[in-house]
């Protein structure tokens, strides 16, 4: 497949985790305090969909699992704002029936295997530690959010997401300078500024 039709992809899914962030943040400043609007999630679970894509396609392991495990809490935020019964029919099936056929061409058509993505002659394994150091890092400010937002039965973002999300963008924004990967370097570049923005906005 041609580099630009990939980057294409990657661009795009880190042009919805903008939107999702920009409109998060806009209403954040009008609040004067840290907000989370249910089109954050929805956006979300659409632009994880598109960058698990763009790692397939660029044999980037860190990148898989980062989008890979994060999904599920995306999707339960979204339950937990109550918004899941009114969302449109459409959109349920994308998010739910998608993830299914990504997993089936894996398992059944797809010729990589972990053994060929650690072994990625474009990718040193200390690299590739690197690049999963910092998605474990960046992943986890949701692992920390939803243990929040389930304490206190609401979906939110506290401090400890933001501080997370600005250690681990830093990381992969490192791993992203090695990687030659502009999708990388200009997503994490961007959401530092506004990590930054909310840990000053931030009450929790």
């Amino acid at each position: 497949m041609n580099d630009w039709i990939i980057y294409s992809i990657g661009f795009l899914a880190q042009l919805l985790f903008s939107i999702r962030l920009i409109s998060q943040w806009f209403l954040s400043e009008k609040a004067k305090k840290v907000k989370t609007p249910t089109l954050y999630w929805k956006i979300s679970l659409l632009a994880a969909l598109l960058l698990f894509i763009y790692g397939y396609l660029r044999d980037d392991l860190p990148i898989m699992l980062g989008q890979a495990f994060i999904y599920t809490i995306y999707f339960r935020n979204l339950k937990l704002q109550h918004e899941w019964k009114e969302t449109n029919l459409i959109f349920k099936i994308t998010v739910l029936l998608t993830p299914i056929l990504i997993a089936a061409y894996l398992i059944f058509f797809s010729e990589q295997t972990l053994k060929s993505l650690l072994e990625n002659e474009d990718i040193p394994l200390w690299l590739v530690i690197v690049g999963i150091i910092g998605q474990v890092v960046y992943t986890s400010r949701f692992i920390y959010q939803w243990v929040y937002s389930e304490r206190h039965e609401k979906s939110s973002l506290p401090k400890g997401f933001w501080i997370l999300s600005l250690s681990g963008s830093i990381i992969i924004f490192t791993y992203a300078i090695f990687r030659s990967d502009p999708v990388l370097l200009a997503a994490h570049f961007f959401g530092a500024i506004v990590y930054i923005r909310n840990l000053f906005l931030n009450n929790d």
